[in-house]
């Protein structure tokens, strides 16, 4: 969170940093806006890059930047607060400071009411604009002041993101010399267009340790996503502690596919994350995903199967095999507990229960028991979210519906509901971006970053409107993603791509993305994230790919 320099293009920007600051390799700016014509006949071009505006994703509202001039923030830079403006909008304001490299306790500056603004702050205010609604921003920069106003905490945190992108890429990198950390003058005006921008890690089927979530969620926060779904739970892996039923992470958690160890999160540790989480207005959405998908709790309690037979743990990826015992009060009392202490964890209104590739159970059993469980998770004060496939039960209009494939969500739609597209041919983070993908599944298809960008979730569906549409989500399957590098390489840039689908207006285009995508090369290399270097950007960045290896 960041200020840095970008009265020029992002181009010449770059110029002026040390190699290592942009990313490492030769330095962007020297380059040719094309690849030197290769000797070998066949070998096509790197895609051209051009002078651009700004680079900030996702694409706002409106930008108006001015060359030539702008606010420079260095040691003397005040971070100021108005009067009342409350706890999280002061850590919000101490954030900025650590930013720009203050002094670790350095605070912000307080305004009396009488009090003028300082020359030279960072000034964050609260107001009332209807038109930023509940997220949006508007971030003023002169020479003399950059002033962000927003109607929410969540509005102002959003506006320093978009400040820190407009900065150098030495903002990224606090130990750097002689940084210049230069914000153009202008006027930016934004807000999101859908209210769920999310992503989602499968930590079942691979675990994750905190430290790896929480480096995801600070990822998130930069592009505007807002919602991390946990896939906590699978036919391989238990992973969450649930005090009146331990033998869930004590048998459940213990292995992962391939038949390694495993792990879970205590529930102070998930209460850590979802505070750290929260800070950064990213809000955790848990998910148990029954009535299949389940093996790792039938192997943990027996009285779960209708055999009273406890399965073996599962290593493999097979899918759809699995049930619980749905006649039986047994697993509705399980299913009350463990939606009870998660719940009583989670903040948030929501609570996923899967619900998908559910084989042997008929019709009728399977609609009763999403019916039963939608009961269960909002007598625990939770709104009920599903995949697609709980569509035709009788769902309460608070429901949620997650599309991933041809479903039954326009009939929710119809009844009031709303629904989150992830679309398995175009959000699924585990698919391979070409065929030469070493991680990866192929199932939904190939999809490249254009492919994850160029769809419009108004239309996706027929008969779902934008009305309909609470957002838009990028599901990361982890069958063969086993490290956090495996999982960031898959993720990124088509999260990105994801990130301003889901906040920017339709207006949007595909080669304004790429283009300012490239320019954020150097930045997702100077916060240490192991991108895919897409052929269809024009990275400015150093091309070496970095090749993900399965062990």
């Amino acid at each position: 969170m960041t200020p840095t320099r970008h009265a020029a293009p992002l181009a010449a920007m770059c110029a002026a940093l040390t190699l290592a600051a942009c990313g490492g390799g030769v330095n962007p700016a020297a380059r040719p806006t094309t690849a030197p014509t290769p000797s070998t006949a066949g070998v096509s071009r790197a895609p051209a890059r051009v002078a651009i505006a700004h680079a900030i994703i996702p694409l706002p509202t409106s930008v108006a930047l001015v060359e030539g001039s702008g606010f420079v923030a260095d040691s003397t830079t005040s971070v100021v607060v108005a009067p009342g403006a409350g706890a999280e909008v002061e850590r919000i304001a101490k954030g900025v400071l650590d930013l720009i490299g203050r002094p670790a306790a350095t605070l912000p500056t307080r305004l009396a009411a009488a009090d003028t603004i300082p020359a030279r702050s960072i000034y964050l205010r609260l107001g009332a604009d209807a038109t930023l609604g509940d997220e949006g921003y508007r971030l003023d920069v002169s020479p003399a002041l950059v002033t962000i106003t927003a109607n929410r905490p969540a509005g102002l945190f959003y506006g320093v993101q978009t400040m820190r992108q407009l900065m150098p890429v030495s903002i990224e990198y606090p130990a750097a010399q002689n940084r210049v950390l230069r914000i153009p003058a202008g006027v930016v005006i934004d807000a999101p267009r859908f209210a769920w921008r999310g992503s989602m890690l499968d930590v079942a089927r691979h675990f994750l340790p905190v430290e790896d979530v929480r480096r995801h969620v600070d990822r998130m926060a930069l592009y505007k996503l807002n919602r991390l779904h946990l896939h906590l739970s699978d036919d391989q892996g238990w992973r969450i502690e649930i005090k009146s039923w331990p033998a869930l992470t004590q048998i459940g958690g213990s292995i992962q596919v391939g038949g390694g160890a495993g792990g879970f999160y205590t529930q102070q540790q998930y209460a850590d994350l979802v505070r750290y989480a929260a800070e950064r207005f990213v809000t955790i959405v848990p998910e148990i995903d029954m009535t299949s998908h389940i093996n790792a709790a039938l192997a943990s309690y027996p009285m779960l199967n209708c055999d009273g037979v406890a399965p073996p743990l599962y290593p493999g990826t097979r899918v759809g095999f699995s049930v619980m015992c749905v006649k039986s009060d047994t697993t509705y009392r399980f299913i009350n507990d463990v939606v009870r202490e998660i719940a009583a964890l989670t903040p948030a209104p929501w609570f996923h229960i899967g619900g998908d590739e559910v084989e042997k159970l008929t019709h009728d059993e399977y609609r009763a028991f999403v019916e039963r469980v939608q009961g269960i998770v909002r007598a625990n004060g939770k709104q009920m979210i599903g995949w697609g496939e709980i569509a035709p039960a009788a769902l309460d209009p608070s429901t949620v519906v997650q599309h991933w494939r041809t479903d039954s969500s326009a009939v929710h739609a119809a009844r009031g509901g709303k629904v989150i597209l992830s679309p398995s041919s175009r959000s699924y983070l585990d698919m391979k971006y070409d065929s030469t993908t070493i991680l990866g599944l192929r199932w939904a298809g190939l999809i490249e970053v254009r492919d994850a960008y160029e769809w419009d979730p108004a239309t996706q569906i027929p008969g779902v409107s934008e009305r309909s549409v609470l957002g838009v989500e990028g599901p990361l399957w982890s069958e063969t993603v086993v490290k956090a590098e495996d999982f960031e390489f898959m993720a990124f840039p088509r999260l990105v791509a994801l990130a301003e689908l889901g906040w920017s207006t339709p207006a949007r285009d595909f080669e304004s993305f790429r283009q300012r995508l490239g320019a954020h090369g150097p930045r997702l290399a100077a916060i240490g994230v192991n991108f895919y270097r897409s052929p269809q950007v024009p990275w400015w960045v150093s091309p070496v790919t970095p090749v993900p290896v399965v062990p």
